[in-house]
């Protein structure tokens, strides 16, 4: 079992993408294509990295804590990778709290909910009603006590696997009778924290829609993606000399986990869509609505990435042996589940962003144009009212139907050309990713696989004393004679 050590070139290729994400914020700070002072592109960029990697580190700590609750034994040999992802939950934290506290201070306005002192925001009914849960002090609370409470029991995992390492043969069923205990209690406070964040930092984005599948929709997600970062790695990390253990069997049966979670993820996909379009209520369905409109390369891009290929290049049972396949399949669905988490951050802020320019726009008019103007249309528009009403009454009630009908036809006649036949929005950084969006998935990857690495530098590769480590090794090569 050779001890990783991270090699000269392996830290300059992953400083160097580290320094072009950097760059690259950098240039979505000082290139928006709204220039409404609040460099929504930056920080909507910034959001949707934190919250994507934060969410694959959540993920790799619940799965750690269900293999370890039911008695699982064959990830034994490459679990220290799951246990190293599940600590980056401190560098996605700081970058939530780091977004959230901005938010509050009216840096950027990605969650409208945040600036209280808005009369828009005073006087909205729905999120009147949705305050006692959209507060900066609730949000504060998903990071310090949810994310918290998460990053306890992500230490706890892998303190006391490592210990388990220096172990005697005989101690080693007290370190799992205790991890055991912890892995029970932490899966169904996972279950209800995680939903409860995933609703704050992300669903409040956009504050008037809701959907109760969204919280299962991401975790997917974030699985998913998970998977395929796992997979990449011991494809990597087995190119060079390390991870021996782990065999092509490993690799399959994580390649049955991408293609099943992804047709699962898909199952939620579709339910959320479907229930959302059976239902046909307005304030739900203008989310899907404007994706489908004005966003159809990121809508069916979705689609494409997440499900179409991968379930058919994996349903054939060999692709999953097939390290060439199988990793093209995960650097496909990672990209694509990133793509999937652009579209769920970037559209919202887009829009009322865009609603609050021209607003400000047609207010500036009015200024422009003087009270006197004002007035005069004012009058002016009362004197034909009037006209127009006593020319109703004298005609009967014919004009008064007729008028009512030409009202109906005229606002069905807006209806369609602004609700229902939308162009699409092809804006480099809201509508469609650009290379700095790019450029800052390739720095958050990079630190992400960095800090990964320093993780792996700490304690053995392989457990040494696991009690399901021989199990899972005899699994795989009875698995493999039986193929």
């Amino acid at each position: 079992m050779k001890q990783f050590v991270i090699e000269a070139r392996q830290r300059n290729v992953l400083f160097g993408l580290m320094a072009l994400g950097v760059i690259c914020l950098i240039i979505s700070f000082v290139s928006d294509p709204i220039n409404d002072g609040h460099h929504l592109r930056f920080w909507t960029n910034l959001l949707q990295n934190v919250t994507f990697f934060t969410g694959i580190a959540f993920t790799a700590t619940f799965v750690t804590a269900a293999t370890i609750t039911v008695y699982a034994g064959w990830h034994t040999a490459f679990k220290r990778v799951w246990e190293a992802m599940s600590l980056f939950l401190i560098i996605g934290l700081v970058g939530i709290l780091i977004v959230g506290v901005a938010g509050k201070m009216g840096i950027h306005n990605i969650y409208h909910w945040m600036d209280t002192a808005n009369p828009d925001v005073a006087n909205d009914k729905i999120l009147q009603g949705k305050a006692g849960f959209l507060n900066f002090t609730f949000y504060l609370v998903a990071i310090f006590g949810f994310g918290g409470t998460w990053y306890w029991f992500a230490r706890k995992f892998r303190a006391l696997s490592m210990e388990q390492d220096s172990a005697n043969a005989d101690p080693t069923y007290p370190y799992y009778k205790k991890l055991k205990f912890f892995g029970a209690m932490f899966m169904p406070i996972a279950g209800f924290t995680s939903a409860a964040a995933i609703w704050l930092w992300m669903m409040s984005i956009d504050p008037h829609w809701y959907s109760t599948m969204y919280a299962w929709y991401t975790t997917a997600s974030w699985w998913v993606s998970c998977v395929a970062i796992t997979i990449l790695l011991l494809i990597y990390l087995k190119s060079k000399g390390y991870y021996q253990e782990v065999t092509t069997e490993h690799l399959h049966d994580l390649g049955k986990f991408l293609f099943a979670f992804s047709v699962f993820w898909t199952y939620l996909w579709f339910s959320q869509y479907m229930l959302i379009w059976y239902a046909n209520i307005g304030e739900e369905t203008i989310y899907f609505r404007q994706r489908m409109g004005e966003f159809p390369v990121l809508f069916y891009g979705n689609i494409i990435m997440n499900f179409v290929l991968p379930f058919l290049i994996l349903i054939r049972n060999d692709t999953k042996r097939k390290m060439g396949s199988l990793g093209f399949v995960a650097v496909l669905v990672l990209i694509g589940h990133w793509w999937d988490f652009f579209q769920m951050i970037k559209i919202g802020p887009y829009k009322t962003a865009l609603e609050h320019a021209a607003a400000g726009h047609a207010d500036g008019g009015v200024a422009h144009g003087g009270h006197e103007a004002a007035g005069h249309a004012v009058a002016q528009a009362g004197h034909e009212a009037a006209q127009a009403a006593g020319h109703a009454i004298e005609g009967g009630g014919h004009e008064v139907v007729k008028a009512a009908m030409s009202a109906t036809e005229e606002l069905q006649a807006i209806n369609d050309a602004n609700f229902f036949h939308y162009t699409p929005d092809m804006t480099i950084g809201y509508g469609i990713p650009g290379l700095p969006e790019l450029g800052i998935f390739l720095g958050f990857c990079a630190l992400f696989c960095y800090f990964i690495f320093l993780q792996l530098e700490k304690a053995a590769l392989v457990p040494k004393n696991d009690p399901y480590l021989e199990e899972t090794l005899h699994h795989q090569v009875e698995m493999h004679e039986a193929h």
